[in-house]
């Protein structure tokens, strides 16, 4: 890895409290290091567990580990003390599975300090709780938590939520996406303010996009096959398996004329998401990606589903809506996640006993495909992402690999936006400036593309069987969902 400057993007005054020091911790600890100016003897990370690869990291760096849970129970006790000591405003970076991301939010910006993580997350239990009805097991629920308590305490201390690669950068690449499209097909348009939610609405509207894929596609390879009885991912085994053990969920367009008779839809909030009675990582769709092209994804939920729906939401005068965009996860995840997810639901979706994340020095090669798929419109489908491979994240960033980079490199992107806007109160990716975060994080993105694609579900189909299809219109959900 060659030394280089990079830009110092602005001073943490007060300390840095890191929760979770998996994956993506071990990532964002030398981007933190690199753009921001702080006083190190102030930054501590806690963590339960004590890998000796972690442990060497923190050593090398100089970091104070805590050895402990963040639990319901302790988190105020064990944060408070931590978050305030010394002078300045402090940050909270939550990296961490089973812990609160609400409760976190609420006691930093009643302490006045800057918050980030890259996921509503609930406290241990709450994906496994036999006991709560599905409904109240979906992202649609965490979220509506996060928003009821925005309209509540409007203002105060930033917390960005949900913002690491998706949810997060995913949402910053469909306003970079429309953009370019209402460019390419001679739109006249004036692009729409950062805080102008309205009317980045009635441009999609406007562009007749029917609905958004986060279609992604992960190619990295290991050196060895892998065994049975191990879960294989390139990111956080238990947090792919916590959600995709949710009820698959989408945002639901007003496109749509046809729906699985297995969904349901939500009473109460903002209404724009259904969710399936069946779980995330079990479901497929097809969608389409620049390097494979046309794949299988698992439609496995995600806050970006729900939020970037909820977005770009036309109503009339009346309140009515009268467009939204169908919204989903397309994520074909690395060849060895698929067979361990393959595995485990083979098992009755009981996990295998080993969870093990692939670093950099597993991997041999391949890319994190990770983009936004914007199709229905005059010119088909656009997808637009970053296409980061395992070399190039080798070259500009330590301790990860290329799906990691791709989140670290959006927490340091809203950390940036904290800082530089730190009285912006609760928000998510879809509200904070788009342009400024890209360009923080577009360094770390190896090369971010645009490529249209005439492809369309209905592609070769039907084969040799009889396929229920809506041929009217290749971009209903009804062709999408693989049914069989």
């Amino acid at each position: 890895m060659t030394e280089q400057n990079h830009p110092v993007y602005a001073e943490i005054t007060g300390p840095i409290v890191m929760i979770g020091f998996g994956s993506i911790g071990r990532g964002t600890l030398p981007l933190i290091e690199r753009h921001f100016k702080f006083d190190k003897n102030r930054l501590v990370v806690i963590d339960p567990r004590e890998e000796p690869g972690d442990m060497e990291i923190l050593k090398k760096h100089g970091v104070r580990h805590i050895k402990e849970y963040v639990t319901k129970d302790n988190y105020k006790d064990l944060l408070k003390p931590l978050l305030t000591e010394g002078e300045g405003q402090g940050f909270c970076v939550n990296l961490s599975v089973d812990t609160g991301s609400l409760d976190l939010m609420k006691l930093c910006r009643k302490l006045d300090v800057l918050y980030i993580d890259t996921v509503v997350e609930p406290w241990l239990g709450f994906y496994f709780d036999k006991n709560m009805k599905n409904a109240d097991r979906t992202n649609y629920a965490l979220r509506e938590t996060v928003r009821k308590e925005k309209e509540k305490n409007p203002g105060g201390a930033t917390a960005v939520s949900t913002c690491g690669a998706n949810p997060g950068m995913v949402s910053w690449f469909v306003k970079q996406a429309l953009v370019n499209l209402a460019n390419d097909t001679g739109l006249k348009f004036e692009e729409p303010d950062q805080h102008d939610r309205e009317g980045w609405a009635k441009l999609m509207k406007k562009l007749g996009v029917k609905g958004v894929h986060i279609a992604e596609r992960d190619t990295q390879l290991t050196k060895n096959p892998k065994p049975l009885n191990v879960f294989w991912n390139t990111w956080s085994v238990e947090g792919f398996i916590s959600e995709g053990l949710q009820p698959a969920e989408l945002g639901w367009g007003t496109h749509e004329n046809w729906m699985p008779k297995n969904a349901k839809k939500h009473k109460k909030g903002c209404k724009a998401a259904i969710y399936l009675e069946q779980p995330g990582a079990n479901t497929r769709v097809r969608t389409w990606c620049p390097t494979p092209g046309p794949q299988y994804g698992f439609l496995v939920t995600h806050n970006e589903s729900i939020s970037i729906a909820d977005y770009f939401t036309v109503r009339d005068k009346d309140g009515e809506v009268t467009f939204r965009p169908t919204c989903h996860y397309a994520y074909h995840p690395a060849n060895d996640a698929v067979l361990s997810l393959h595995e485990m639901f083979g098992n009755g979706g009981n996990s295998q006993p080993v969870h093990h994340v692939l670093d950099e020095d597993e991997l041999v090669e391949g890319i994190d495909e990770l983009g936004v798929l914007l199709y229905g419109h005059e010119k088909n489908a656009y997808w637009f992402g970053s296409r980061l491979s395992l070399e190039e994240t080798r070259r500009i960033a330590p301790y990860q690999n290329a799906t990691g980079l791709q989140v670290t490199s959006a927490v340091l992107a809203g950390m940036v936006y904290a800082l530089e806007n730190p009285k912006a109160g609760i928000v998510e990716a879809d509200e904070i400036d788009y342009k400024r975060c890209l360009e923080v994080q577009l360094p770390y993105l190896g090369p971010v593309e645009g490529h249209y694609t005439d492809w369309t579900p209905l592609d070769g189909r039907p084969g040799l069987f009889p396929e229920d299809l809506d041929t009217k219109d290749p971009w209903q959900f009804k062709n999408i969902l693989v049914r069989s």
